[in-house]
């Protein structure tokens, strides 16, 4: 065995060790305050609402650690276990060209994949989604989406596969750097594609209908000088209880949408202090911020990826005997999660410094007590602990823990 079967090995289970440490560390402090609300919600949540959103954490966290163990162990089938290895002598056995046995196989491997993942999925949505109250999906729409999806992946992913496997194999030892503009050139016009051609596909999208809302958020983008393609509604309610709002596109085909499920359970007055949030990311440049260091990170990838399909050893190290350009990537995208593990850390802090400029700026432009309410609101109506364990959150965590959260944004208001 060479040596890098060792360090692959080494750092699954140490990776796999910790989040399952840190889960189960969670799903115990959480357990601890199960009993009593907080002392700073004990007047806005009530101890049942706290102990579901209790339950709900530790149901969630019990399956993502069958989860955490279930794609290690598929991982080790796929690559030491021989998967890729039957998979590519397979489709080699056609004797069709390099990029069509690549594409091939590339196709093979996520339909395996997606095949592997349906039961979870399942599991997840009408198991503990559904216990929980906040399913509202059904197994037609839930295969629908699968299907619509997979058209999606065969139109746009089949195309881009291609490309990616073509500079691979002809446009030489350069290829990295095109197919790093080539991927993001991809991306940004996704962004672009997306709320017009995409989303509607899998939601209905209508115009905020006229009223105290839509006034609010009128004057709102007018007071901080955002443009978008307009406000919308969506209709998250056809899948989830769970509530949402979030920004899209890209330059003029930036659009706002809220779910249907949020806008039921808030006034205006959170509605405006909600976007206000979500403006405040703009303004601090996060999403240009984040595309910088996506696409930093993926030209360093292709990098490192361009060196390694020379390496003979790479390929027999993870269980696969021939070389090949699919093969390669492949590979690279199986494992790089186990290389890259200790960034997400450094990545959840810096996108947490990231929800606090936003709640400041929120503080300005609108009530930081309207967010607060909004933000309970929301923890109340998603279920969200408000004691998740401290290591816990620091590593994986997007967003501060509630009780932290709220006391900046009362020190900023």
């Amino acid at each position: 065995m060479h040596i890098f079967t060792f360090i692959f090995l080494a750092l699954l289970i140490i990776t796999t060790g910790v989040q399952l440490w840190l889960s189960l560390r969670n799903a115990k402090h959480v357990a601890q305050h199960r009993s009593a609300v907080p002392e700073e919600f004990a007047d806005k949540i009530t101890l049942e609402e706290h102990q579901k959103a209790a339950d709900y954490t530790r149901s969630k966290g019990s399956f993502g650690r069958f989860n955490l163990i279930l794609s290690a162990v598929v991982l080790l089938l796929w690559t030491l276990g021989g998967g890729l290895e039957i998979l590519d002598n397979a489709i080699r056995s056609y004797n069709w060209g390099p990029l069509t046995t690549g594409v091939a196989v590339i196709i093979g491997f996520s339909l395996i994949s997606s095949l592997i993942d349906i039961p979870t999925s399942l599991y997840s949505t009408f198991v503990i989604e559904e216990k929980f109250g906040f399913n509202k999906s059904t197994i037609k729409v839930f295969f629908i989406d699968m299907f619509k999806g997979a058209a999606l992946s065969v139109v746009i992913g089949i195309p881009l596969i291609m490309l990616v496997l073509w500079l691979m194999e002809s446009a030489g030892s350069l290829w990295w750097l095109y197919a790093w503009v080539a991927l993001t050139a991809f991306s940004i016009l996704m962004m672009w594609a997306y709320p017009k051609f995409i989303a509607p596909i899998f939601n209905k999208f209508k115009p905020l209908e006229e009223g105290e809302v839509l006034n609010r958020i009128t004057t709102l983008l007018e007071r901080t000088g955002f443009n978008s393609d307009g406000v919308f509604v969506m209709d998250g309610s056809k899948r989830s209880s769970h509530g949402n709002a979030y920004f899209t596109g890209f330059g003029k085909t930036k659009r706002i949408v809220f779910f249907d499920t949020l806008l039921k359970h808030l006034t205006p007055t959170q509605v405006e202090a909600v976007l206000a949030h979500e403006l405040g990311h703009f303004k601090h440049k996060h999403v240009l911020k984040g595309m910088i260091v996506s696409m930093t990170m993926t030209l360093v990838g292709f990098a490192v990826l361009a060196w390694l399909m020379q390496q003979q050893w790479f390929y027999n190290a993870l269980g696969v005997s021939q070389s090949s350009t699919y093969m390669a990537l492949v590979l690279f995208i199986l494992v790089s999660p186990a290389f890259t593990f200790f960034i997400g850390p450094i990545m959840s802090r810096w996108s947490r410094k990231h929800e606090f400029e936003a709640d400041s700026f929120a503080a300005q432009q609108s009530d930081s007590a309207e967010l607060i309410s909004a933000l309970v609101g929301l923890y109340k109506k998603n279920a969200g602990t408000l004691t998740p364990d401290p290591l816990y959150s620091a590593f994986y965590d997007s967003h501060p823990p509630a009780s932290i959260r709220i006391a900046h944004l009362k020190q900023a208001g």
